[in-house]
């Protein structure tokens, strides 16, 4: 897969480090709005060619897929932009909180045969894989309660990650992983949701809290800031035990703690690159050996979860999701 990034975003030096790595992405092509910066950019990360406008890098026919890293504000516009132009796309998360637009994205794909990603990397990881497998296996019983937290500590109110601009804020931000490990665990999609937000200087919500309710009574809490000290846990707690990973994003110290009456064993799983493995997928599905782990069905629950959790902390009223 000969593979383009569009933009110079401060998230592609976890990504380029994976396609590098890997046997079946060549990393060909870089763009940027100004072209010495995608020269400059280029020449760091030993990049082919740099292109001084995204147009460019997609009109590029040597490009068979891009990763997209732009704003949160601008993923759908550049992916249907990029479908269109024959590309297949990696977008970065959150692919967008609004359902109609992730349909409309999804539509764009499916026009042109080409594959739509939205970019969480943490699904591609061996621990998920086996967390997920743990759940089916009944280790825990009956699941019944979901928690989730991810937080860190950021008050520059120039970085793009606090500005309401560009759909900033903690829940766009890390809260989506909450949402996503949330979605996985139940196995389902929720029925209602309840969140609550405190909205920092910047105008964004630095803190967010949330409640999702699944079929079955099962529930999911979650919370997740941009001004809260360095947090990452998922838990998935059952009639009979409970399953706790202590770095469930980043897996980079993959284990999976099983809680039992008995005692904790701990499971341990071989550590993986998850932004080289979800590259690898795409390759994977464009050549036909394989299918996107994440597609529209999943995109589309992400999205009206998102959107029904921030309308829930605007009227202080939980929503139920149709």
């Amino acid at each position: 897969m000969n593979l383009g990034i569009i933009s110079t975003a401060d998230i592609n030096r976890k990504v380029i480090p994976g396609a590098h790595a890997s046997q079946k992405v060549d990393l060909v092509a870089v763009a940027s709005r100004n072209r010495k910066r995608a020269e400059a950019y280029a020449r760091e990360w030993e990049i082919e060619r740099a292109y001084g406008s995204y147009e460019e890098l997609l009109d590029d026919p040597g490009i068979d897929a891009v990763y997209i890293s732009l704003p949160n504000t601008m993923h759908v516009e550049w992916s249907i932009a990029a479908l269109e132009a024959g590309k297949h796309v990696l977008c970065e998360k959150p692919l967008t909180r609004t359902p109609e637009d992730a349909k409309a994205a999804f539509d764009a794909a499916d026009r042109a045969k080409r594959y739509l990603m939205e970019a969480f990397m943490w699904r591609h990881n061996p621990q998920t894989k086996r967390l997920r497998e743990l759940i089916d296996e009944g280790a825990v019983g009956e699941v019944r309660l979901i928690r989730s937290v991810f937080s860190y500590s950021l008050y520059d109110a120039d970085n793009i990650r606090l500005r309401t601009d560009v759909e900033g804020g903690a829940l766009m931000d890390v809260g989506c992983y909450c949402v996503s490990g949330s979605r996985l665990a139940a196995g389902t999609e929720p029925e209602s949701v309840y969140g609550s937000a405190w909205f920092g200087p910047s105008g964004t919500d630095w803190v967010f809290t949330g409640v999702l309710r699944f079929p079955g009574d099962v529930q999911a809490t979650f919370d997740c800031g941009t001004a809260l000290p360095n947090r990452d846990e998922l838990e998935v707690v059952g009639s009979e035990g409970s399953l706790f990973l202590d770095d469930p994003w980043h897996c980079n110290k993959p284990v999976i703690e099983h809680r039992t009456e008995e005692g904790v064993e701990k499971i341990r799983v071989k550590r993986e690159d998850s932004y080289r493995l979800q590259l690898e997928n795409l390759s994977d599905a464009i050549v036909g050996e394989a299918q996107p782990l994440l597609g529209r069905a999943d995109a589309m629950g992400q999205a009206r979860a998102l959107e029904a959790l921030h309308r829930s902390a605007e009227t202080g009223e939980p929503v139920t999701i149709r």
